[in-house]
């Protein structure tokens, strides 16, 4: 299995796409400075996860959610995920 996953940067308002086999690994790495672009921007949360079965698929919806159209689809999803926070609390 892969993922597809989004981060977020709420200090910076900044969205990192990436796909990795081990989610939770791979954003500990984000928030650690293990990931050189990734390191100036921290913290990161995650709002955004989907699983595929390949890693060409993987690849495939990566480089879609790095588009103008997959960019516009995650920041619906992060308003959607924002909202969300905000009733729970």
């Amino acid at each position: 299995m892969f993922f597809v996953y989004a981060l977020w940067s709420e200090v910076y308002d900044k969205i990192y796409v990436g796909m990795t086999t081990n989610p939770d690994k791979r954003l500990q790495a984000h928030n650690t400075g293990k990931s050189t672009y990734t390191k100036k921007f921290r913290p990161w949360k995650r709002f955004y996860l989907e699983e595929v079965v390949t890693k060409v698929e993987a690849l495939k919806k990566e480089k879609y959610y790095k588009s103008g159209w997959g960019r516009k689809k995650l920041k619906s999803e992060l308003e959607n995920w924002q909202s969300g926070r905000m009733r729970q609390s």
